[in-house]
């Protein structure tokens, strides 16, 4: 009688494990071969009397360009005419840093111009009462 747990690790809800093994162990999953979204790992563990464990670990892959878009948000209500932004960029092969593409474009966020009119405002109020007071 063997004296160490066997693991069996699938993806998702596929019939063919990903690997077989006796615990414990470390693997690499190679997610490149997995497309965009929500997977799941599942981990069937049995001990050597016969007892099985399950467990599913959730992740999201993400391997294809990163999708920014501005103007309009999930679920949003919207009317008119909206000016949309959609940037995509690729990580490229990871070897070689790619500068041109790799950042995405953003228009200046609302509170930025309030603190330039705030700091503007105030900055003209100093020069008034400063050259007031000296005349």
């Amino acid at each position: 009688m063997e004296d160490k747990s066997s693991v069996i690790i699938f993806v998702d809800d596929e019939q063919q494990p990903i690997g077989s093994f006796k615990s414990p162990i470390n693997f690499e999953l190679d997610t490149r071969k997995l497309v965009d979204g929500e997977h799941f790992l599942r981990i069937v563990s049995k001990d050597p009397s016969g007892k099985e464990g399950i467990r599913k670990i959730p992740f999201i892959v993400r391997n294809g360009p990163d999708i920014n878009v501005e103007g309009i948000s999930e679920n949003e209500v919207v009317d008119g005419v909206l000016p949309i932004m959609v940037s995509a960029y690729g990580k490229g092969d990871q070897k070689v840093f790619l500068i041109e593409g790799s950042e995405t474009p953003r228009s200046i966020p609302n509170w930025v111009w309030i603190l330039h009119i705030v700091f503007g405002g105030w900055a003209i109020y100093y020069l008034i009462t400063q050259f007031a007071i000296t005349t």
